[in-house]
């Protein structure tokens, strides 16, 4: 590794923590461990009730409040790179300008589908829908795809639609982040220029808790249609006696009233979270969107956890069938339930499926690799700033 790094982090938070939020501050204490200057930009959607609604969407597409508050920050702070979170909704596309014009070289993280997006998942009424991928995103405007908000809708993608007009995704960053290859080949296809996109995953750091004996199920996650919440909960009925713990709170926590083997134990920090997951024989991802890369996946490998997940997306690219896990129908609650009654039926299967996950977390997934990785990223930023003239 070169000398220690001036980093500038750019995070948007939103109104409900998630985990963005958890990405960018373990990369944040990542860096600083390892004696880089690290600086935080931030903004929080909590504003977005403070002014009129017009203001705020003007803000959503080009905020000259963020940009004048960055311009002083890269001023002051004179960060190598600058790294970008999230700019949804208060920070807004304006720092890419701004970090361009001063010479710094930006790298964004993709967490999730936004820039193609405006609804940034690719879901709509409960199913994968790419109608808007790599096109005018019109049609998440008029079918009101964002919140069931055509006004809404409208704002997000007009800022996809005149950021992509301008050039602000394919000229003003230098490097983008996408945390699987899965989520690569789709921006490609959405557009993006695919010799500016490196993968990294995410990571945890943690020690994980010894392990006793392993029973029952664990979901950990908001409990929210594109989590699954509606499969789980219907192939649980199927089972009937299977113990399914579910972690998490959401506006479909009132489904698992009432369910057969089903207990909820509502939201819990990470500490019990980790815990239940070194009690647990599976965790179960039921995603029907597609989902980037849950940090619960990686935090489950961590624990020895085998995965029992949906074969959506990047989550069949992360979990191997038979290998560190099981993979099952999406949406398909009979499949689910066949895959549960068979993790019950093949303990020692199962155990030895947990112990290849550690070992895939100990060679992909640690603090170490990802610093690695990270650190290799900024520099190649810097380097081809400096070939492209920037710096």
């Amino acid at each position: 590794m070169g000398s220690p790094l001036r980093v500038l982090v750019c995070h948007n938070r939103y109104q409900l923590r998630g985990g963005e939020d958890s990405v960018c501050e373990s990369e944040v204490a990542l860096l600083r461990e390892h004696g880089h200057d690290v600086q935080m930009f931030e903004r929080s959607n909590t504003e977005l009730n403070e002014g009129s609604k017009l203001a705020a969407a003007m803000e959503t597409i080009w905020s000259r409040d963020s940009g004048r508050a960055f311009r002083a920050a890269l001023a002051e702070f004179r960060p190598q790179v600058v790294h970008v979170h999230n700019t949804f909704a208060k920070i807004s596309p304006v720092i890419y300008w701004e970090a361009a014009r001063a010479g710094v070289p930006i790298v964004q993280t993709l967490h999730n589908f936004r820039l193609l997006c405006p609804q940034a998942m690719f879901l709509r009424e409960g199913k994968v829908c790419e109608d808007c991928l790599g096109k005018v995103p019109w049609r998440g405007a008029v079918r009101a795809c964002y919140r069931g908000s055509v006004a809404q809708s409208t704002v997000l993608a007009s800022m996809v639609t005149v950021h992509r007009a301008a050039g602000t995704w394919s000229n003003k960053v230098t490097r983008y982040i996408a945390l699987n290859e899965f989520c690569r080949r789709k921006f490609i296809e959405g557009g993006l220029p695919a010799d500016r996109i490196v993968l990294k995953p995410n990571f945890v750091d943690f020690d994980a808790p010894p392990a006793g004996s392993r029973e029952g199920f664990l979901f950990v996650g908001r409990l929210s249609t594109e989590k699954g919440i509606e499969t789980l909960v219907e192939a649980a009925k199927k089972i009937g006696s299977a113990l399914i713990r579910v972690a998490g709170t959401g506006p479909e926590a009132h489904l698992l009233e009432g369910v057969p083997g089903v207990q909820a134990l509502g939201g819990l920090d990470g500490d019990a979270v980790r815990r239940q997951m070194s009690a647990s024989a599976a965790l179960i991802l039921p995603s029907i969107w597609y989902e980037n890369f849950p940090r619960t996946l990686v935090e489950a490998m961590a624990c020895g956890l085998p995965i029992i997940a949906s074969s959506i997306g990047a989550l069949a690219e992360l979990v191997e069938e038979g290998v560190s896990g099981l993979l099952f129908e999406p949406g398909n609650a009979a499949d689910l339930a066949a895959k549960l009654i068979w993790a019950q039926d093949n303990p020692e299967a199962m155990a030895a499926m947990g112990l290849r996950a550690r070992a895939i977390y100990e060679d992909k997934f640690t603090a170490r690799r990802n610093y690695a990785q990270l650190i290799e990223i900024y520099e190649d930023a810097i380097d081809q700033a400096m070939k492209d003239g920037l710096q």
